[in-house]
């Protein structure tokens, strides 16, 4: 039996990534071959005796997890976001987690910005319009939608990915209100942004996108209430996390023309089942959680990961670690 440690990947990565695990000789590695992510037993048998795991957003890592596999000293979560992670459980137990910050901001501000645009022009209305055979002629009044040039977007989470999304409102001419958990009243020096109340944000805008973490006060900051406070006008889009919005008020919002329309990267639940409302309202885009989805930016992913396990199966300091403490401890131990 071979004595080296084991990097456990819970599914096959991008090309960039499973290149660089081949080439750590003095690693082996386990991964996991189906298309859909393994079960959690499936998971527990996965990383039995691996000193690491890549892990995906879709594989729960909690203490129960931890416990149960003990040899896994290190989590290298395959994303920005690390909610499927339990942090503190984590760092209780003496694991390090990491992540891949930084590499998909732009990807997901693209992402972000098109469905905007799809949304607001009615693109994927038009495309199934044509498709369906029902183009005849040219129209004064077939599928309008909305201008874009001029229009008050609220972006609800003003970090990285929020930045960039106001440079791209900025080549629109839009006017930029930046929610944050400091709603002061100021003015961003680089966009532009007026940086207001979540509330306020609501009321005013004309296009609400959502680009906050998942944590205990954004899950379900998106319900009834603040659904009514939009514009019957506005659109909604989540590049953010499902769980953000309350999907059942959405849905109901939706049907009702509280809102014009919505465009979701991401559901709760995720993915979808195929016959939820949400699927078939012609108001709503749902896409498949694909906003870090170029080419480039998962090879940077892949690899990013891979290192952060990599390293820290050597004994290494990863370069992207979310609990510090942890390694901190290791170097102090």
């Amino acid at each position: 039996m071979s004595s080296k440690p084991i990097i456990a990947v819970t599914r096959v990565l991008p090309p960039a990534g499973m290149e660089m695990l081949a080439e750590a000789t003095d690693i082996d590695v386990r991964i996991w071959p189906g298309e859909l992510p393994p079960t959690r037993d499936e998971l527990a048998t996965l990383i039995d005796g691996a000193s690491a795991v890549i892990s995906l957003v879709t594989d729960t890592i909690d203490a129960e997890l931890l416990d149960q596999n003990p040899s896994i000293r290190t989590v290298s979560n395959f994303a920005v976001g690390y909610d499927n992670i339990d942090i503190p459980a984590a760092t209780e137990r003496g694991v390090l987690v990491c992540n891949t910050p930084g590499v998909l901001t732009e990807t997901t501000a693209d992402l972000t910005f098109a469905l905007l645009v799809s949304a607001a022009r009615r693109i994927v209305e038009g495309v199934e319009y044509v498709r369906a055979g029902k183009w005849q002629t040219w129209s004064p009044t077939l599928l309008l939608g909305q201008d874009l040039h001029d229009a008050t977007i609220a972006i609800v989470g003003f970090g990285r990915i929020g930045r960039e999304v106001a440079k791209r409102a900025v080549g629109f001419s839009m006017r930029i209100l930046a929610v944050t958990s400091d709603p002061t009243p100021r003015i961003d020096r680089e966009t532009g942004a007026t940086y207001t109340d979540l509330d306020t944000a609501l009321k005013e805008a004309d296009f609400v996108c959502l680009n906050v973490a998942l944590n205990d006060e954004t899950r379900g900051m998106i319900g009834a209430r603040e659904l009514g406070l939009m514009k019957r006008s506005a659109i909604l889009v989540n590049a953010a996390r499902g769980p953000v919005v309350d999907t059942d008020a959405l849905t109901d919002a939706l049907k009702n023309g509280v809102i014009a329309g919505a465009a979701l990267d991401v559901t709760d639940p995720e993915p979808l089942p195929a016959d939820h409302p949400l699927i078939h309202l012609e108001n709503c885009i749902v896409v498949p959680h694909i906003a870090s989805g170029s080419v480039a930016t998962r090879a940077k992913m892949a690899r990013m990961a891979a290192t952060n396990a990599i390293e820290a199966v050597r004994g290494n300091q990863p370069p992207n670690i979310v609990n510090d403490q942890v390694w901190e401890g290791r170097i102090s131990s």
